[in-house]
């Protein structure tokens, strides 16, 4: 079963879902379905439970809002994707909090060619765990804040939030 809690936060509810314990998928949305449909069908295959208490997954989230910076990092995380990809969103979390890094600088720490900033741009729109995968740290080399899945104003807010706190 997929357990999930939606959260308030600064800049609004945050869906958290999880599977025995870990973390599948988590976004800035009040309906936890919108990340459920996201997820593979095996993992949809076994439901989905809107809980009151995820415990320590809430509770990171709100040490981490509470400026906490470092909360989501003990929170373990699984989502789906090619070894690449994997090794991208594993090195995204280890990106610190008040950092910012580019796609090229991600690719280039994940072990893989500048060319490959591409891979880590994908890697970035296809996270499903944000922000414990912190894919709003990483900018365009080009300037300004890029996309963000949850729209550019939440990913200002989160790089001012974790700037203003170091």
């Amino acid at each position: 079963m997929i357990n999930a809690q939606i959260l308030p936060t600064p800049i609004g509810e945050l869906s958290v879902l999880t599977r025995d314990e870990v973390l599948v998928a988590a976004g800035f949305t009040a309906d936890p379905k919108e990340m459920y449909v996201r997820l593979s069908p095996a993992l949809q295959a076994e439901g989905l439970d809107v809980v009151d208490d995820l415990g320590p997954v809430a509770q990171a989230v709100r040490a981490y809002f509470d400026g906490d910076l470092e909360a989501l990092d003990a929170i373990a995380v699984e989502q789906p994707g090619t070894p690449t990809r994997k090794r991208l969103h594993q090195v995204l979390r280890e990106v610190r909090p008040g950092t910012t890094v580019s796609y090229a600088e991600l690719a280039v720490r994940a072990g893989l060619p500048r060319t490959a900033a591409r891979a880590a741009g994908s890697a970035c729109a296809q996270n499903l765990i944000a922000p414990f995968v912190p894919c709003h740290r990483v900018l365009p080399t080009t300037g300004g804040f890029g996309g963000y899945y949850y729209g550019v104003p939440v990913k200002e807010w989160l790089l001012a939030h974790e700037s203003s706190k170091h």
